[in-house]
């Protein structure tokens, strides 16, 4: 197989798809994984994800990054695209949602869009699932509506029989001229696991690594992995934004701080560029498990709880009763603690799954549920209206919100919370951010690129708290 050597130029793809539930997702961690055992692949996930992000990382054994054409500026989503994918062979990149699907009817923000703002090639995912010629329409559609995208190549997923793939291939060839460059046959069984609300992050699954050398097995089978290669783009140009590139600590030479995250099966919602933003300000991460570890480390100058399955993991988040009255009084303390939905969700009083109530860390005055559908779902922007740890008043933060969790009882005022909703639904009565002391905790993500004010701000944080404990 034909391997990229120049090490300054990956060859990049971006897989995108005709809706959501095409099979991009087993299509891009089959290709990454196959591709891995050539040479270096990056993988990037277009658009607000965790679950996926995560998966795709695991198959190239490297950290997934995320571009958001809405949450970030273009020359930010650029500069951040070439300073990740520097070094390696390949870059991947796995579209969302449908290749046109954006904010509004002109698509803006979508896979398309993204595409073209890369200058890379399409490899576009269809679901072949009781249809034949007509996937040949939906492919000359796609041509046709953006005549400026270049689809590289066809894979055509929930192929049942090979005549079934002889008639669309033969279809697709013949009236659109793109080729077909690989198949997903029907499976019997789900490769990834699922559960109530999709696919089970990776972390949580015991059959992960089985899972990602089935994909690997099914590229190196089913995908022309030679034509694929010789289709992607050849990625040039240097980052614009130099502060993307610096290595952990160079920006800030004054004393190194120390800022722990809960990171395990119950808080896994992290964005590697955050991290990096945090450590590329003179931060040292300190990973720790909340189902695990007694008690916070002592020597920690913030603390940053992001989202993920807190309601999964309540039964042992609220057997470590250590732990979880470690970081009450910390918050009492002052510490300065940051939290994004899950991590909101471990600071209230509890949690009712079932009938049942499961106690959390208890800084706030919060009980939590469990709805059958998502409460809030999509991008929001946010104006940071009261005084709290992190960001100035008159911030104003593009961000967004997934989740299923329910308010079930607060006696607050909605007009302590910090923010206030622009777009998206917040914490209550379109606000959000709850602040206590140095805690601020909110139902609404941010990606660190596009809100640079995040890292710069839990750092100041947490540089002022060490400040205060040596004084």
């Amino acid at each position: 197989m034909t391997r990229n050597t120049d090490t300054k130029n990956p060859c990049a793809v971006i897989i995108g798809g005709l809706s959501g539930g095409s099979g991009k997702s087993v299509a891009t961690v089959g290709l990454i994984a196959a591709l891995q055992e050539e040479g270096l692949v990056i993988p990037f996930k277009k658009g607000p994800d965790y679950i996926d992000a995560g998966w795709m990382g695991k198959a190239a054994g490297h950290p997934c990054y995320n571009l958001d054409p809405y949450l970030m500026s273009p020359d930010v989503l650029k500069a951040s695209f070439l300073s990740h994918a520097a070094g390696a062979d390949f870059a991947v990149i796995e579209g969302n949602r449908g290749l046109f699907d954006g904010v509004d009817p002109d698509g803006s923000f979508s896979t398309a869009e993204l595409a073209l703002a890369l200058d890379l090639p399409v490899l576009l995912v269809v679901n072949c699932s009781k249809t034949t010629r007509t996937v040949a329409a939906m492919v000359l559609g796609c041509r046709g509506l953006e005549p400026r995208l270049r689809l590289a190549g066809v894979i055509l997923n929930q192929i049942a029989t090979p005549r079934h793939e002889t008639v669309i291939r033969q279809a697709v060839e013949k009236y659109t001229g793109v080729p077909v460059l690989g198949i997903v046959p029907r499976l019997k069984t789900d490769i990834f696991p699922m559960r109530h609300l999709g696919v089970t992050p990776h972390q949580e699954s015991t059959t992960a690594d089985e899972a990602v050398a089935q994909l690997a097995d099914l590229a190196r089978q089913n995908f022309d992995l030679e034509k694929i290669i010789t289709k992607m783009q050849p990625v040039t140009g240097n980052p614009e934004h130099s502060t993307l590139n610096l290595e952990p600590g160079t920006q800030n030479p004054e004393p190194e701080i120390h800022i722990g995250v809960l990171r395990d099966a119950a808080f896994q919602f992290y964005y590697q560029e955050n991290l990096e933003a945090l450590e590329g300000q003179g931060a040292r991460l300190v990973m720790i498990d909340a189902l695990r570890a007694e008690k916070l480390p002592d020597n920690l100058d913030a603390l940053y709880i992001g989202g993920g399955f807190p309601e999964t993991s309540a039964r042992q988040l609220a057997a470590n009763s250590s732990f979880r009255a470690s970081v009450r009084q910390a918050a009492e303390q002052g510490l300065p603690i940051y939290a994004e939905c899950g991590g909101l969700i471990f600071l209230g009083s509890s949690i009712v799954l079932d009938g049942e109530d499961f106690p959390m860390a208890g800084v706030f005055p919060v009980t939590f549920g469990m709805g059958s559908r998502p409460q809030a779902h999509g991008y929001s922007i946010c104006t940071v209206e009261r005084e709290n740890g992190f960001y100035p008043i008159g911030t104003r933060i593009k961000g967004h919100e997934f989740r299923y969790s329910t308010v079930d009882h607060w006696d607050g005022e909605p007009d302590r919370l910090a923010l206030r909703m622009e777009r998206g639904t917040g914490f209550v009565s379109r606000r959000d951010g709850l602040v206590k002391n140095n805690v601020l905790a909110l139902y609404t993500h941010v990606l660190a690129p596009g809100t640079p004010e995040w890292a710069t701000g839990l750092v100041r944080a947490a540089r002022q708290y060490a400040a205060g404990k040596k004084g």
